[in-house]
């Protein structure tokens, strides 16, 4: 299977779970979809004014997660993990029907989402994939946190660093490179949270379908989930995950090498639409096989799914 050509999936995926922060049941449906059409959501809960596209310009809330919107205002939220998913594993093309707002948490990761595209089939086309090539570094920053975009020649990095004052937490880093490494760990790693903040997350409205099992609790001395981590950078990796799904919303796969410390949701997007605010910053390019280096052929995730 060529990654130089688009794909979708190969049938529909049924996905039924809960809303993290609504608390409420959700179906998600996956439809397979013909080249160049995109990752197009649909609200099947509403019989107009339904699509929403996962562009970065119709991100409209970062609070806790990824909300995006339409010029009628619907939304839908908690898209990330999904889109990362999507990302990583090189899906192009995709109807997700919703009958929620926000799509179902389902263990907090990606992996249920790998998992079931993997099993159900990747369907490859004859038409050519296209990504974004990062002609200049473009940076922002918010006081401590910081965030740049830079060249790569034939990489897709994320470099990402946070620092908690919690005992367990502190400081970790990480650094991928999502065409060549293998992505198991990030895919696996779950969104977590201080277990003194749950009161007040739920006082704010949010958190709702939150629970041992969908989300990483972590005390001042302990992590409260009995099966404890899964890989020992689940913290910053999860981060990692979030920040994949958040630049998919450039609509391609991005040539370039991503840092940022303290970096989340909000902070993606800002240098999102820095980078789009000015054409000589980045290059739409199309990729056929002999114009693309080998380097991001060589990648074992890939080749096990072949």
């Amino acid at each position: 299977m060529s990654i130089l050509s688009q794909k979708t999936i190969a049938n529909k995926i049924v996905f039924n779970g809960v809303g993290l922060h609504t608390g409420n049941n959700v179906q998600l449906n996956l439809i397979p979809a013909a080249p160049n059409t995109g990752i197009i959501f649909k609200r099947v809960d509403l019989l107009k004014n339904n699509i929403v596209l996962p562009t970065f310009e119709n991100v409209s809330d970062t609070t806790l997660c990824t909300t995006i919107s339409n010029n009628n205002g619907v939304k839908i939220s908690t898209i990330e993990h999904l889109m990362g998913a999507l990302y990583g594993i090189g899906i192009d093309n995709l109807i997700i029907e919703i009958n929620s707002q926000e799509l179902p948490i389902l263990d907090g990761s990606a992996k249920v989402f790998v998992e079931k595209i993997l099993s159900t089939g990747i369907k490859s086309s004859s038409s050519p994939i296209k990504l974004i090539k990062i002609n200049k570094k473009v940076s922002y920053s918010e006081g401590s946190k910081k965030i740049s975009i830079d060249q790569s020649k034939v990489a897709s990095e994320i470099d990402f660093e946070i620092e908690y004052k919690n005992k367990i937490i502190q400081t970790q880093r990480n650094k991928i490179n999502i065409f060549n490494d293998d992505l198991k760990d990030i895919f696996e790693s779950r969104t977590f949270c201080l277990y003194e903040d749950i009161e007040k997350l739920k006082k704010a409205g949010f958190g709702k379908g939150g629970s041992l099992d969908n989300a990483i609790v972590v005390g001042d001395n302990k992590i409260l989930n009995e099966d404890g981590l899964r890989n020992s950078k689940e913290f910053v990796n999860h981060k990692i995950l979030d920040c994949m799904g958040d630049l998919y919303l450039s609509g391609y796969r991005i040539v370039g090498s991503l840092y940022t410390s303290q970096g989340g949701h909000g902070l993606t997007n800002k240098i999102l639409r820095k980078l789009f605010s000015d054409k000589s910053n980045f290059t739409v390019i199309e990729i056929k096989e002999k114009t693309l280096p080998y380097q991001i052929l060589d990648r074992s995730y890939l080749k096990s799914i072949a």
